[in-house]
């Protein structure tokens, strides 16, 4: 892939035009010595300071990201965070320490603090991972938590209780889901690698032999739409709700595939992007799409950003290389779960934010 890029310096704890002023935030412990970014073109000069770089590679990033836009740092100290989801009626941000057991909260006013602690508690034998990963919201604003200790995605109910809203597949437990997308008919996407598994395939406690991308009915119906993609993560789905975006975070096929969606399943697999060619810290993980369609993935370096039609316009770069992402505040901003740091960036586009 041909790539002539241009860096655009992104400084820390600024404001952010689009959000008002933010609070500066203290940043023990960045992780930025040995970031990586993308690679690109031999004439490529990176310049990184505070919190990030943001990569130019199109023109027409231009109009997604701002020329003066800003990465923040929010917070730091965690171990591994994903699965960012914005509560829009409280202001308040969750995200899962993967490694942590916690489902954290984070609001503008009172920063950081536990929201679910521990969110596992029961045998952890043969598990690799127990705590939450993806998180989303259901169309009444309830939050959904893929759980990989209990293997399976519930819900929280008004009175803090979980509901499980699927575990099984045709009677066999399911691996370890990890992320989700509801459409706007009600439909639940989701992916179910073996990553919650000690041994991964090999696990002694794995009940199935494949790793699914599913969709749940609104009446509690599963139906599964992939069974030989190697390794899903993220998943997306495009504006009209006829394509679906999943990240395959296999090291042996770092790749993003899309599926075309009807009432029939899942058909016309092919490789969105890919980045078998890249070498900087990361993979093809969880993502987000705005309003017009342009996807906005964690992979390689930071947080790629394509147009719909696959090309690559450039990537954001905080400090850490980030897993996951979500909409924010007016849909204008993005979240990043990266590492053991939050952080996020105004944008020009928007996204549309779960639950709302």
């Amino acid at each position: 892939m041909s790539r002539h890029p241009y860096l655009v310096v992104v400084l820390a704890a600024a404001l952010f035009p689009a959000c008002g002023a933010f609070e500066p935030v203290a940043q023990s412990g960045d992780a930025a010595d040995d970031t990586q970014a993308p690679d690109a073109a031999d004439d490529t000069v990176a310049l990184a300071a505070g919190a990030g770089t943001i990569l130019r590679v199109d023109p027409r990033v231009d109009r997604l990201v701002p020329a003066d836009a800003r990465i923040e740092k929010l917070a730091d100290g965690f171990i591994f965070i994903e699965g960012p989801v914005w509560i829009g009626r409280e202001s308040r941000l969750l995200f899962s320490d993967v490694r942590g057991n916690t489902i954290y909260q984070w609001t503008e006013a009172e920063g950081v603090s536990p929201f679910i602690d521990p969110v596992f508690e029961g045998d952890r034998t043969g598990r690799r991972s127990i705590s939450s990963n993806g998180l989303t919201l259901d169309p009444e604003g309830r939050l959904v938590i893929c759980e990989h200790g209990r293997r399976r995605i519930s819900r929280v109910e008004v009175d803090g209780t979980r509901t499980v809203v699927v575990e099984t597949y045709d009677g066999k437990q399911l691996n370890s889901p990890n992320d989700a997308v509801y459409s706007s008919d009600g439909w639940l996407y989701f992916t179910d690698p073996p990553y919650g598994l000690e041994g991964l395939e090999d696990s002694p406690i794995r009940e199935l032999d494949f790793n699914g991308i599913y969709r749940l009915s609104p009446d509690g119906e599963l139906e599964l739409l992939v069974r030989d993609q190697s390794r899903p993560n993220g998943i997306a789905l495009s504006p009209d709700e006829r394509t679906l975006y999943v990240a395959n975070s296999d090291a042996e096929n770092m790749v993003w595939m899309a599926y075309d969606i009807d009432e029939d399943g899942a058909s016309n697999a092919r490789v969105f992007y890919d980045v078998n060619d890249q070498t900087a810290e990361g993979a093809a993980d969880g993502m987000k799409v705005d309003r017009v369609g342009n996807i906005f993935a964690t992979g390689p370096g930071g947080v790629w950003i394509f147009a719909p039609d696959g090309t690559h316009l450039g990537t954001i770069m905080p400090d850490e290389v980030p897993a996951n992402v979500g909409w924010g505040d007016d849909g204008r901003t993005l979240y990043m779960t990266a590492r053991t740091g939050l952080y996020r960036i105004a944008l020009s586009t928007e996204g549309v934010i779960p639950g709302s």
